[in-house]
């Protein structure tokens, strides 16, 4: 986990192949993905990347955060754990 990346700030038209373009300036990224919402189809505006090693991903925070990607500024941290989430049950409609 000490080589995976949240980044956000993502602009909604950015792809995962430009991400990934983006952070490989620094290094070898193993992934990129961007969050897409599954009822919109669109980006959420945040995703993740993993580097090859934690020392490229301490490397690509070090270089690249507040970086423009798309005419947006990025922010990136470790990622942190997923917590898991709370079941409440019913279908998620009003």
């Amino acid at each position: 986990m000490d080589n995976k990346l949240f980044v956000g700030g993502i602009a909604w038209g950015t792809t995962d192949e430009a991400l990934k373009a983006f952070f490989e300036r620094v290094g070898e990224v193993s992934e990129a993905k961007i969050i897409i919402d599954r009822e919109t189809g669109r980006s959420k505006g945040f995703g993740f990347v993993t580097m090859a090693t934690p020392e490229l991903a301490q490397k690509a925070i070090d270089e690249l955060n507040g970086q423009e990607l798309d005419s947006r500024a990025l922010n990136i941290n470790l990622a942190r754990p997923q917590q898991p989430r709370e079941n409440r049950g019913g279908s998620g409609r009003y």
